[in-house]
C-alpha cells in the first residue's frame, strides 16, 4: 500500500510504501540539484519517520531518470553561499540535513541513478547503504568552484572509502563510473539500470521483516566503532544489546525459530 505524504515543498516527493518511507529529491529541470527549501524539507520529513513505528527504514531518491542529485543550486550560490552570515545560515541548514540523515536512528537508503554530483554524493554518504543503477556516476567538484567543504562530508567520505582515495576524488574532482564506485567501496551495489527499482524493493522487504531493536543496536554500535577509543560509548552499547535480549521481538525470534514460522517484529 502506498501512502502520499504533505511535504514541505514540491521540490521533494514523500510518500510511505509498506515499511519504507520514500523522500524523492524532484527538481528534474535542474537535475535534481537541491535548493534552499529541499535542503529543509529534509529534517521535518525524517521526524515523521522516526515517531511512525510503521516505518521502518527510509529511502532516498531522484526525480527522472538521469540524475539522483546533481549538486546544490548553484542559481541560489549569490543569495546564500556569497556574503559571510548568508554562507554561515546556509551551511547550518544543510549540515542540518546531513546529520539528520547520518544520525537518524532507522536505516536509510541512497537509491542512485545516473548523476551523483556534490552534495548528491554527500546525501549518498550520509546513508547507511548506497544503491546504485550501472549508469550511475560519481563526483565532488568542489575544486571548480573554490568553495569551502564541510568537516562532516569529508569525515563520512574517508570513514566510508579511506584517506588515500578520498584524497584522490576530492583533489581531481575528477568522475568516477559505477564500476569504479562500486570498486573503492564508495557504494554497496550496482544493479542494471533497470534493476534498481526491484533492488530498493527487495531491501526494504529485507530491513523492513527485521527486528527493529536488533538493527536500532547494530546502527548505532557501529557509530560507536568508528569513534576514538575514548571516545567509544560502551555502557551504551551493552545497554543496547541488553535491550535486544529483554525485547518482546528476541522471544517472538526465539518461538518463530522453534516453530518453523517467520517471525512478525514489533520493536518491542
Amino acid at each position: 500500500m502506498t501512502t502520499t505524504l504533505v511535504s514541505p515543498t514540491e521540490r521533494v516527493k514523500a510518500w510511505t510504501e509498506g515499511p519504507a518511507l520514500h523522500i524523492r529529491f524532484n527538481n528534474p529541470a535542474k537535475h535534481n540539484a537541491l535548493s534552499v527549501d529541499m535542503w529543509e524539507a529534509v529534517p521535518p520529513l525524517l521526524a515523521l519517520a522516526e515517531a511512525d513505528d510503521a516505518i521502518r527504514l527510509v529511502v532516498f531518491s531522484g526525480e527522472g531518470v538521469k540524475s539522483f542529485v546533481s549538486g546544490a543550486d548553484i542559481s541560489q550560490f549569490e543569495d546564500h553561499r556569497a556574503a559571510k552570515e548568508a554562507v554561515k545560515r546556509y551551511e547550518q541548514m544543510a549540515e542540518a540535513a546531513l546529520m539528520g540523515i547520518h544520525d537518524f536512528g532507522k536505516p536509510t537508503v541512497a537509491a542512485i541513478r545516473g548523476y551523483c554530483i556534490g552534495g548528491g554524493v554527500n546525501v549518498a554518504i550520509s546513508c547507511d547503504i548506497r544503491l546504485a543503477s550501472a549508469d550511475s556516476v560519481f563526483a565532488i567538484p568542489a575544486t571548480r568552484l573554490g568553495l569551502g567543504y564541510r568537516f562532516s562530508a569529508l569525515k563520512n567520505l574517508v570513514d566510508l572509502i579511506g584517506p588515500g582515495r578520498a584524497k584522490d576524488i576530492f583533489f581531481t574532482g575528477r568522475r568516477l563510473d559505477s564500476a569504479e564506485a562500486l570498486a573503492i567501496g564508495l557504494v554497496n551495489r550496482v544493479v542494471p539500470t533497470d534493476g534498481l527499482e526491484a533492488l530498493v524493493a527487495d531491501y526494504a522487504q529485507m530491513i523492513g521483516t527485521g527486528a527493529p531493536l536488533t538493527i536500532k543496536a547494530g546502527k548505532r554500535i557501529i557509530r560507536e566503532v568508528l569513534k576514538a577509543d575514548a571516545d567509544i560509548d560502551t555502557d551504551l552499547c551493552r545497554q543496547l544489546i541488553l535491550d535486544c535480549f529483554e525485547s518482546e521481538d528476541y522471544a517472538e525470534g526465539r518461538t518463530a525459530f522453534m516453530e518453523k514460522r517467520k517471525p512478525v517484529f514489533r520493536g518491542k
